[in-house]
Parts: C-alpha cells; sequence; structure tokens
C-alpha cells in the first residue's frame, strides 16, 4: 500500500487522545513505513497493540511496531522493561524469520519479582476503591525510580552490582512483603537466576537511545510510540485512575533524552470512547448502544483481556487533550463500529447544576457533571472502506464535526484492522489524499 506523507520531516509523536486502546498500533505501523527510527518514549508492559501484517497478528506489549519490519526500534529510558517479557516477544518476532534491529537503552528501570506482588497486593488491598492496575508491576518499578531505589539495565551488567543492590532493596522490600502482606521473602539468588538468561540475551541490544536519537534528528525519520492514551497520564490524566508516567506529548524529552522542539503530534481518536479498569467515565453506556460497541469493535484489553467499558465519542475530553498534546494532525480509528447505530451521540460540553464548566481538575467534579450531547444521525458503512468518496455522507459529517470542533485536520480515517482499510486525507476533510 503506497502510504501518503502525510506529516512533515519533523519528529512525529503518536499520542492516544483517550484513556487508551484508541488503534495507536495501526497507525504507528502504517507510518513506520516512512520511518527511520521509532523509539518507545514510557510505560512498560502494562499496555499492549496489535498489528496485523497479513494474515499474522502480533500482540506486542514493550517492542516498537516497527519491530515487525525490521525498522530501527529503540525502547528510550523512560520505559521500564520485564526482562522475561521482552525476551518473549522478541522470540515470537524471530520465529517468524523476522531480523530485529532493537536497540534498548542501558538506562532503563527493571520491573522485578517484589514489584509484581507489590502491584498485585496493592490493589487487592484497596477494596471497592481498586484503581484497575494490570498487576505487572509497573507502579511499584516507577515508584522506586522515583524514590532513587531502582534496579536498571546498566546494574545488571555487572553481577556485583547487581546482587549489591538487590541485596539493599530486598532488605527493605522483604519485611513489607512479609509483615504488611503476608507473602514469602524472596531471595537474592533465585531472583539472579531466574533473569540470568534474559539479560544475557538482552546484552547484545543495549545502545545510548538518547544519543543515537539525538544524532539523526537532522537526518532522519522518527517516529515516537508510547502507551496508554492521554487521560492516563500521571499528572494530567483522572487521578488516581492513572498509569504511572507522562503519557502526553511532552513527556517524549525527558523520557528520551533530547531537548525540547517542534513535533508533529498525531492525535489518535476512536470513533467512540472507551477505558479500562475503574474511573469516571462521563460518556459511558450501560445499554444496548454500548454493548453494540463492545461486541462490533472487540473491545477487549489486549494485555488483561478484560472487556472494556464503551460509550459515546467526548469531544468536549478531547479539547483538553488538544491543549495538552498540542496535536497537528487527527486520526479517527474504528469508525466502521459506529456502523447500524440509527443515532449517534457526540459530547460537547460538561455542565454543573446547568453552567458550563472546565474539564475538571478532581473526580469528585468530573463525577458532577452531566455531559451536553449533539446528536447526529447514523450510518450504514462496510467495513475495509479506503477511499474517501465511499464513505455515506453521514460519516463525512460525522468526521466533519470533529475536525471543526477540535481545529484540528482529520488526516487518517481507519475502517478496519489491515492497513489498506484505512483513508489519507489533507488540508481538513475537503481534499482526498491523492
Amino acid at each position: 500500500m503506497q502510504v501518503p506523507n502525510i506529516v512533515s520531516m519533523k519528529p512525529t509523536v503518536i499520542i492516544g487522545a483517550q484513556w487508551g486502546d484508541e488503534g495507536k498500533g495501526k497507525v504507528t505501523d502504517i507510518l513506520a513505513k516512512e520511518a527511520d527510527y521509532i523509539v518507545r518514549f514510557q510505560g512498560g508492559n502494562n499496555a499492549g497493540h496489535t498489528i496485523v501484517v497479513g494474515d499474522k497478528v502480533y500482540k506486542l506489549h514493550l517492542l516498537p511496531s516497527g519491530a515487525v519490519y525490521g525498522k530501527k526500534s529503540m525502547i528510550a529510558a523512560g520505559v521500564v522493561v520485564d526482562p522475561i517479557v521482552l525476551c518473549k516477544e522478541i522470540e515470537n518476532i524471530e520465529k517468524d524469520g523476522r531480523k530485529l534491529d532493537l536497540m534498548i537503552d542501558p538506562l532503563c528501570h527493571i520491573i522485578m519479582p517484589y514489584h509484581k506482588i507489590l502491584d498485585k497486593a496493592k490493589e487487592q488491598s484497596r477494596g471497592d476503591s481498586k484503581i484497575g492496575t494490570t498487576g505487572r508491576g509497573i507502579g511499584p518499578c516507577y515508584s522506586d525510580r522515583v524514590n532513587r531505589s531502582g534496579i536498571r539495565f546498566i546494574d545488571m551488567l555487572n553481577p556485583e552490582t547487581f546482587r549489591s543492590k538487590l541485596i539493599s532493596k530486598l532488605e527493605a522490600t522483604n519485611p513489607i512483603l512479609e509483615k504488611i502482606y503476608g507473602f514469602d521473602p524472596l531471595s537474592v539468588d533465585e531472583i539472579i537466576e531466574s533473569y540470568q538468561s534474559s539479560i544475557e540475551k538482552l546484552k547484545a541490544y543495549l545502545g545510548d537511545v538518547s544519543k543515537a536519537v539525538y544524532e539523526g534528528l537532522d537526518n532522519k525519520n522518527v517516529l515516537f510510540e508510547g502507551a496508554q492514551g492521554t487521560f492516563l497520564d500521571v499528572n494530567f490524566g483522572t487521578y488516581p485512575y492513572v498509569t504511572s508516567s507522562h503519557t502526553i506529548s511532552g513527556g517524549i524529552f525527558p523520557n528520551v533524552g533530547i531537548p525540547p522542539m517542534a513535533l508533529d503530534v498525531i492525535g489518535i481518536v476512536k470513533a467512540y470512547t472507551t477505558r479500562v479498569g475503574a474511573g469516571p467515565f462521563p460518556c459511558e453506556l450501560e445499554d444496548e448502544n454500548g454493548e453494540h460497541l463492545r461486541k462490533v469493535g472487540h473491545e477487549f484489553g489486549t494485555t488483561t483481556g478484560r472487556p472494556r467499558r464503551c460509550g459515546w465519542l467526548d469531544l468536549f475530553m478531547l479539547k483538553y487533550s488538544n491543549r495538552l498534546n498540542g496535536f497537528t494532525h487527527l486520526a479517527i480509528t474504528k469508525l466502521d463500529v459506529l456502523s447500524g447505530l440509527d443515532k449517534i451521540k457526540i459530547g460537547v460540553d460538561y455542565q454543573i447544576d446547568g453552567q458550563s464548566v472546565d474539564f475538571p481538575m478532581t473526580i469528585d467534579q468530573l463525577e458532577k457533571c452531566e455531559v451536553v450531547y449533539k446528536e447526529m444521525d447514523g450510518f450504514e458503512l462496510e467495513q475495509g472502506i479506503s477511499s474517501y468518496d465511499l464513505l455515506p455522507d453521514n460519516a463525512k459529517k460525522y468526521c466533519d464535526f470533529i475536525e471543526e470542533y477540535l481545529g484540528v485536520k482529520v488526516s487518517m480515517i481507519s475502517t478496519g484492522p489491515k492497513r489498506s482499510e484505512t483513508i489519507f486525507v489533507r488540508e481538513g476533510l475537503a481534499m482526498k489524499m491523492a
């Protein structure tokens, strides 16, 4: 498939505009063809994306999307890495005969067994106030990073350093595991043994990602890829129902180790809204329309398999998302899932006691909000359409309204999971991409 150049040679970042699961993997997969470097800049294996290559489906959690095509793929220092999980992903790529060109920053923090135990134990102890964590140890690993007690890849290269740091960490952690959560203490030797083979394999991929990206900015097409979505950002998301890292576009700079600069920011917008786990969801549907979206959209988590909560598109939320990220383009995904609905609603305003408000800063305020909707006529859309001219008029009006409300050009519309099931547009929706 000929992929149009819808972005400039400026560094480009793919950002989930909602709560994640917007279809970033497919968009990154498409744009990776024109990229020289694909750089994962935050998160861990608590989120995943699905890449469809012909009849082959790859479910990736740590590897950047371009890895399946042999592109130069990088895992930056802002990512927390489970070495065992990463090795399994590498093996799945290599067993299909695909060449992997991977660089892992040695400053990445490593997810340890106690991180996973603490993650699950803390979540269980929250009772009815569960956040919805995946239990993969991401939050505790990031906590250790901030507390300056984490273990990084570079620490594991020297056996004495690794053992010394692990002993120190377990002296502080084992009493918590035993006395607070009732777990058996962890063994230094057992942890080292369980990680040894993975670390040995991954040594070959270590390299200074910060330096490589910085030196490539002048003459390489660099594509940055994150995990989750804007409203799971640890600062600006629906706290505390968020992830443990910065998911917005500005998070690239400290997580990769490059100076601030202009970016092309592609906001991935699912044609409706979903989220996994607990937390507020103003446009959530718990009726037959919500079930339609879940069933037709196959809305189940890549990492956990949990059914996703579904609701109408929330443009008021996306206006805030745009403010945080500075979108230069929009990619609308899963437009085909809305097909068959008689009427479609779009959230356009939040009100408290009949008065319009800004996007709330607290959960308490957000839960008080009532959504004001715009209702539009539905449409019948055949999955896989790749021409804008073939879209039903009501589907065009739906995309037009998104573009006009947010003031951001829609450059891509996805009508199915395959790369070919994509419409490219530029200069808004008025001009079809040649």
